[in-house]
């Protein structure tokens, strides 16, 4: 009993790991490169959801809040690329890693100095409520966050695959150079997907508030979203949230019957696991580039 109790709030946590990494696939499916600070982008979005929701600041509606924080992180993530990582377009992929690291610095500045590095607890509608099923008692919070999870993730895959836009995106990951000469606008769909990842850290960061409180630190957890995102695939969907759960099962089981090191090291012994039997990632897709 006990270790399905730890099953199902992993899977919670899973799913907001698996969010994260999302963001991460969407910025390598369009441009092959990292956004470091895609964690930090997740913190500033649960910041700005609280910003608007809590009764001591606007006190908007749940849900308009987390619309309205979508909106403003979607803002962020374009003007981001537009005026910051469209400077280095065709520098090496290097470049992005250390300018991104930099933003994520950045972030948790604007938001320590916005909000505090005191712990915040963002108000819900489903804070402290619990379903029971025999002995096991789950969290609101833990069912909305893998609800919102599948259908956020369900809802990319057919942007992705059945979109002009998504296949366009997928065809500039695959050759920017050629993509632009056949008439691909490269640089307009690369704001959108970073805009488009901003709009998911927020929903990630939003179900990590809904779980406990949040400070400026929170966006390390961008690190291991991204060893779930290498776990599962680069440039698959569908493997990040299989990473995302896979680390999420993972680390409370361990936590509970492995030593304290072993449980903090467990997502990376995990990636470290993968990348030497399957180096491309458990979705690894093999095709080769069209040029």
């Amino acid at each position: 009993m006990e270790l399905l109790q730890l099953v199902i709030g992993g899977l919670a946590n899973g799913c907001i790991y698996g969010l994260v990494a999302l963001g991460f696939v969407l910025i390598y499916k369009a441009s092959e490169g990292v956004n470091f600070a895609q964690g930090d982008m997740m913190m500033l979005g649960a910041f700005v959801a609280l910003g608007f929701g809590n009764a001591d600041q606007l006190g908007l509606p749940f849900g308009l809040a987390v619309i309205l924080a979508m909106a403003v992180m979607f803002c962020v993530g374009w003007g981001v690329e537009r005026l910051v990582v469209r400077q280095i377009f065709g520098q090496p992929q290097f470049a992005l890693v250390i300018l991104t690291i930099a933003l994520g610095f950045v972030f948790r500045f604007v938001a320590g100095s916005i909000w505090g590095y005191t712990p915040l607890v963002l108000e819900t509608p489903f804070a402290g409520r619990n379903l029971r099923a025999g002995g096991i008692v789950i969290g609101l919070a833990d069912l909305v966050a893998i609800g919102a999870t599948l259908g956020l993730t369900g809802a990319l895959w057919l942007f992705f695959s059945h979109t002009r836009i998504g296949l366009a995106a997928q065809a500039a990951s695959q050759n920017q150079m050629a993509a632009y000469i056949v008439g691909v606008p490269v640089m307009r769909i690369n704001s959108l997907i970073w805009g488009l990842s901003g709009a998911v850290a927020t929903v990630a960061g939003v179900l990590y508030a809904t779980r406990g409180a949040i400070d400026p630190n929170i966006g390390l957890l961008g690190i291991k979203a991204f060893a779930a995102a290498v776990i599962g695939g680069m440039g698959s969907l569908p493997g990040a949230l299989l990473g995302g759960l896979i680390i999420g099962v993972v680390e409370p089981i361990a936590g509970r019957y492995a030593p304290g090191e072993l449980a903090q090291m467990s997502p990376y012994i995990i990636m470290l696991v993968v990348l030497v039997l399957r180096p491309g990632g458990l979705f690894s897709q093999m095709q080769m580039k069209k040029v």
